[in-house]
């Protein structure tokens, strides 16, 4: 299970950023961050693999965990060391233009979860406007799953314009997007540190599932 000791650590590795500091507590990150992420992952493979039995669920870092700093070949300025650390969980695991997943992701601030893009294709947005547009089983199914959630909220940049006024408001909150997902931000640090965690967690993702559906078909019909 997640702990204190999770969101401190998270906290003084991007405080400290220092390569000497990561080192001299290499075994509280082990312990308290990889671990539970690990087992998170393990639990939550059930439920995604039910959803889509294509989904990677790898509990290893540079698997579906998330490095704890970045690659500053990349990344020329800004801190290495982060404070925050994530579980993607796809078909395919690269986060730039990569197919849509799931994901989970834990700071001292907040911790987070949902499903969609880290950036979508064009060409994908293209798509699933036309599943929205043509009010296909897909979009239907995940529109009603979406009314039906009271943690999730759309995210995306809108487009500059809008060319979908004459449609109803929910499908108005897609269509507009250059971007899209469904996300939760939640700071019950009481329910991050119980064992009920990975069970709220895949029950949400599978309360999802038909979004998830929706993006999919939208990848394989572009």
């Amino acid at each position: 299970m997640f702990t204190q000791r999770t969101l401190d650590f998270l906290y003084f590795n991007h405080k400290q950023n220092s390569p000497d500091w990561y080192k001299n507590h290499k075994a509280d990150y082990e312990e308290f961050l990889v671990k539970p992420f690990k087992e998170l992952v393990v639990d939550l493979t059930p439920t995604l693999k039910a959803i889509d039995r294509e989904i990677i669920c790898e509990p290893k870092v540079d698997g579906s965990i998330s490095r704890i700093y970045r690659d500053m070949r990349y990344a020329t300025y800004g801190y290495r060391y982060r404070d925050h650390c994530w579980a993607i969980f796809a078909r395919d695991k690269k986060m730039y233009e990569g197919l849509p997943g799931f994901y989970f992701e834990v700071s001292p601030y907040k911790f987070s979860f949902g499903c969609g893009y880290y950036q979508a294709s064009p060409s994908a947005m293209k798509s699933f406007r036309r599943l929205i547009t043509q009010n296909s089983a897909e979009y239907i199914a995940a529109r009603d799953a979406l009314k039906k959630s009271t943690v999730f909220e759309v995210y995306g940049d809108f487009l500059k314009t809008s060319k979908y006024d004459a449609y109803p408001p929910e499908a108005q909150n897609l269509l507009c997007r250059s971007n899209i997902g469904v996300s939760a931000d939640s700071t019950d640090y009481d329910l991050l540190m119980s064992p009920a965690l990975p069970g709220y967690i895949a029950e949400q993702f599978a309360s999802i599932a038909p979004f998830y559906h929706l993006l999919l078909s939208a990848e394989l019909t572009k």
